[in-house]
């Protein structure tokens, strides 16, 4: 390594990551209720977001705007500097950012394995022309889809449900399975819309901790969540949200001091996360 040259300028420093979401202004009616009125954020590429706020602080409006289900009155989502406002989900999907649902979404009449072997995007077998003209091609696919589906059941310890209908799975199982068939997908980047809901408590550590490991395998992830306690223990960076603005950011223990923060919750959930 060569040394610097006394008086020589200092070189410039490397700019900072630029965010994989940014949202600007979001505005959001619903008749003459304001669910969101002008809330900026951004989540870090390559961190363990969450997005938290008291009951009808625009959370669930914010995510479903994100991720195309909603329109914006006003404002931009940007993924990746790409502005991305008003796509639709598909579209969005596509371009890397996958959301799941508060409540569980399985296809039920389908068997575990089979809700991870559709998920792929425009399947060679999804072509007539490709079933009888090209079945090698199929097959191949179908073999490397099929591989993929049973590591991430395996990773997600479904590996046993797999012949298992989805429907017929408990409600942790279920939302490993969503975990799973969105890791399918080969994301940039995850909202998850509370995970953590209506689960056994001894599989939110483990939940957890897929939640980490994506992040290690540099998938970006935004998490709506109540659990604070799980919000202290796994994420990077927090943004609060109340009456439809962002009220503030940074870390739990940091938010955590702050009145303006601890008045939206009314005093107790934030002084009381860490025991969550």
């Amino acid at each position: 390594m060569s040394a610097a040259v006394p008086g020589a300028p200092a070189a410039p420093a490397a700019p900072p990551a630029a965010p994989a979401l940014r949202c600007t202004g979001l505005v959001r009616s619903f008749g003459g209720v304001q669910a969101l009125r002008g809330a900026s954020f951004s989540v870090a590429a390559g961190q363990v977001c969450a997005l938290i706020g008291p009951n009808g602080a625009g959370k669930s409006t914010a995510v479903a705007i994100m991720g195309g289900a909603l329109r914006a009155d006003q404002g931009q989502v940007e993924l990746h500097d790409t502005e991305i406002t008003g796509w639709p989900s598909n579209r969005i999907a596509r371009a890397g950012l996958i959301r799941t649902y508060q409540l569980s979404r399985e296809l039920g009449r389908l068997t575990v394995l089979e809700n991870l072997m559709v998920v792929p995007y425009r399947q060679a077998g999804e072509s007539l022309w490709n079933v009888f003209a090209r079945p090698g091609l199929v097959r191949a696919e179908e073999r490397r889809h099929l591989d993929r589906a049973l590591e991430l059941l395996e990773t997600f310890g479904l590996i046993r449900l797999r012949d298992s209908y989805a429907s017929e799975l408990s409600g942790g199982q279920k939302r490993l399975l969503e975990l799973a068939r969105s890791v399918m997908a080969q994301p940039r980047m995850l909202i998850l819309d509370e995970p953590m809901a209506g689960i056994n408590p001894a599989l939110i550590d483990k939940i957890g901790e897929h939640i980490l490991a994506l992040r290690d395998q540099g998938v970006t992830v935004l998490m709506v969540e109540h659990n604070l306690g799980v919000v202290e223990r796994i994420c990077d960076h927090v943004i609060v949200l109340a009456e439809g603005a962002t009220l503030a950011t940074g870390l739990m223990a940091e938010l955590r001091e702050q009145p303006a923060v601890v008045r939206a919750y009314l005093g107790g959930a934030l002084s009381d996360s860490t025991s969550s």
